[in-house]
């Protein structure tokens, strides 16, 4: 701090009017109307008088300055427009008023990186981490005159413009990219990608009837061979004197209907080489712990066998390598052991988030493991399907406040299947592809930050007298801060005055009575 600096509190005027709204409606700013990323209010709300939140007190001015005191990290902050004139702003906001100050000057300052630190080191609460206004009003500045705050301010104005029109187009080309994206995977499952492999491999393909049948063969002789492990399992229990539970017989297949030409209707167009089936007929589906009562019990945890969260796969980059707890041999006999390289899908909060176990290891009820039959389908093919289709899972998401599917929902997801060749082809296709998609997005990303950056570094400048000349004619900072404190003054003794006059009127008209 120099001693020259002055406070927010300095040049603020401090009365606002805090007495709620009035008449039948009223347009109400609370810190959720706030854009954070664009600093304006862009979602006000128009409510009944009647049904006022208790927040709603301070009647807003055109050129207001609002200051989210909750998590000043995120800096919610916005310049009231003349549109919102006379609205009313939650209490949760510190309204920074001021007939000295130019109020966009005010507005960029709140911007700054000095003062979004200066705030995040006076926050107080861990559940609520708010400041107080008096921290806000308490921030120190230079004070600059009002010639040199209109020019920081115009300069400011004309460098944002164009720093906001290379973010907009960054931006754009971020969901540029998320598109293309989608519509790569969209036409990878309609066959259109792979087509020009198709024809020159023409004679090697089978029809979409004999994928079938081959599926079925395939299941068939899976569960053969699952029945064949269970009676030695059997045997094996049964010679060591039926010591432990009896190995559960695996179930007998239930074979699913074609789809009917109703349903296939409704379905794009494949190739010929291409099926529809079921994507339980392609692998072994199952949700992971299950039986584990109390959910939370001590004894289940603190063992040697990985435990994977919900959480973990979605942060997982396509490979789960990191979990954070173990299962108990106890925990583990409620649970299953899931074979590295099983596909993991989200059912619960983050919906068909999706990544391969790096080890072997368990996971909850919240997520579905899939062990594809590796002579029908590549893992990564199904991977890449559950991405295209993630909105469509979700619609079979009840409307809750959190969204979940079920083991039902994916084992009744239809999957366009064609020969493991051709999947081969498309997911090298697809890998090169997101990789270069991958690294546009990696250099966008930079350049956002660097934009922000650049932002904080102007910023710095126009606080600190470096980003447009003064004149050494202005009148100086020193003669506005006198006129401040003098206008302060005055109106504060007018205000006691008329405190005063009320108090004896009160009085004097309590006495005639």
């Amino acid at each position: 701090m120099k001693d020259k600096d002055i406070t927010l509190g300095d040049i603020s005027d401090t009365d606002i009017n805090r007495s709620g709204p009035s008449g039948a409606e009223f347009v109400y700013v609370d810190i959720s109307s706030v854009d954070r990323s664009f600093k304006a209010i862009i979602n006000p709300k128009k409510l009944k008088t009647s049904k006022a939140p208790s927040r709603a007190k301070q009647h807003l001015k055109s050129g207001d300055v609002l200051v989210s005191m909750t998590r000043p990290n995120l800096n919610a902050v916005a310049l009231v427009p003349p549109a919102l004139n006379g609205a009313i702003g939650s209490t949760g906001f510190h309204v920074l008023r001021s007939k000295w100050v130019e109020p966009k000057f005010i507005f960029y300052l709140v911007q700054s990186r000095e003062f979004v630190d200066d705030m995040s080191l006076r926050v107080q609460g861990a559940l609520y981490p708010a400041v107080r206004p008096a921290d806000i009003s308490s921030f120190f500045f230079p004070p600059f005159s009002l010639s040199y705050q209109r020019s920081v301010v115009a300069r400011l104005e004309e460098l944002f413009s164009e720093l906001d029109k290379g973010i907009e187009s960054l931006k754009t080309a971020r969901e540029q990219l998320k598109f293309y994206r989608q519509a790569l995977l969209k036409h990878a499952f309609e066959g259109k990608l792979t087509e020009q492999w198709r024809k020159d491999n023409a004679d090697k393909l089978e029809t979409a009837d004999q994928l079938l049948e081959r599926i079925r063969h395939e299941r068939e002789d899976r569960y053969q061979q699952q029945l064949e492990e269970w009676k030695v399992a059997v045997e094996r229990w049964e010679d060591g004197g039926k010591e432990g539970k009896k190995p559960s017989k695996p179930r007998k297949l239930k074979e699913k209907e074609l789809l009917t030409e109703e349903q296939l209707a409704m379905l794009p167009d494949l190739p010929d080489t291409y099926a529809y089936t079921y994507l339980s007929e392609l692998g072994d589906l199952g949700r992971g712990k299950s039986k584990h009562r109390p959910r939370n019990a001590p004894q289940l945890f603190g063992g040697k066998y990985p435990f994977v969260q919900t959480g973990e796969v979605k942060a997982a980059n396509r490979v789960v390598t990191d979990y954070s707890q173990t299962l108990s041999e106890f925990g583990l006999a409620q649970s299953k052991l899931w074979p590295e390289g099983t596909l993991c899908i989200t059912i619960a909060a983050n919906i068909a988030e999706t990544a391969f176990l790096g080890f072997d290891g368990c996971f909850p009820d919240s997520v579905v493991g899939f062990t594809a039959y590796e002579e029908l389908v590549d893992s990564r093919y199904v991977e890449l399907f559950i991405a295209s289709v993630r909105e469509r899972i979700e619609a079979y998401a009840p409307a809750t406040a959190q969204k979940n599917i079920n083991l039902t929902t994916l084992e009744n997801l239809v999957v366009p299947l064609t020969s493991k060749e051709e999947q081969l082809q498309l997911i090298d296709y697809m890998d090169e592809q997101f990789s270069v998609i991958g690294q546009n997005v990696k250099g966008i990303e930079e350049n956002l930050l660097r934009s922000e950056t650049l932002r904080q570094s102007i910023l710095k400048k126009a606080f600190s007298g470096q980003l447009v000349p003064q004149d050494p004619n202005d009148e100086p900072a020193s003669v506005l801060l006198e006129r401040i404190a003098k206008e302060k003054e005055a109106a504060a003794a007018k205000a006691k005055k008329a405190t005063k006059a009320k108090t004896a009127k009160k009085r004097a008209k309590k006495g005639c009575t």
